[in-house]
């Protein structure tokens, strides 16, 4: 069980190293272990600006776009990044959990679910091009 902690741990770096390299513009979220931000209670949404604990996983938003689907732990703390120039939010489509609307470059954190399984999530900006397209995985 250790050994496929290491891996999936070592996987993630390379995921994000990728992620951060590429100029492809594709929106895919990156899991860090890395980024910072603060995390708040369970599906409450708090503003980084720098500090505080390490991000578990991240998603950013990029092109109307919130990458392909992000698979976590339980509990897990995900910063969202907003790269688009108009203003972005993550809400899941089951209310469990949001972020409030984010500028571009802004940041802000949620406590993924405790309840392993898949959630959808959307932006309440832009219903019509972002309704259920975001996908959080959550693995127990």
């Amino acid at each position: 069980m250790r050994y496929l902690r290491i891996a999936l741990a070592a996987l993630v770096v390379t995921v994000a190293i990728v992620a951060c390299s590429s100029g492809s513009g594709s929106g895919s979220p990156a899991a860090t272990s890395g980024s910072a931000a603060t995390s708040g209670p369970a599906g409450t949404p708090t503003t980084s600006s720098g500090g505080g604990t390490p991000a578990e996983a991240a998603i950013t938003i990029l092109n109307f776009k919130y990458g392909d689907p992000l698979t976590v732990k339980p509990g897990a703390t995900v910063t969202v990044t907003n790269q688009d120039s108009v203003r972005h939010d993550v809400v899941a489509d089951d209310g469990g959990f949001k972020t409030e609307l984010l500028g571009k470059g802004e940041s802000s954190t949620f406590t993924a679910p405790t309840t392993p399984g898949t959630y959808t999530f959307s932006c309440s900006a832009h219903p019509g091009s972002m309704s259920g397209i975001g996908t959080l995985v959550v693995q127990g």
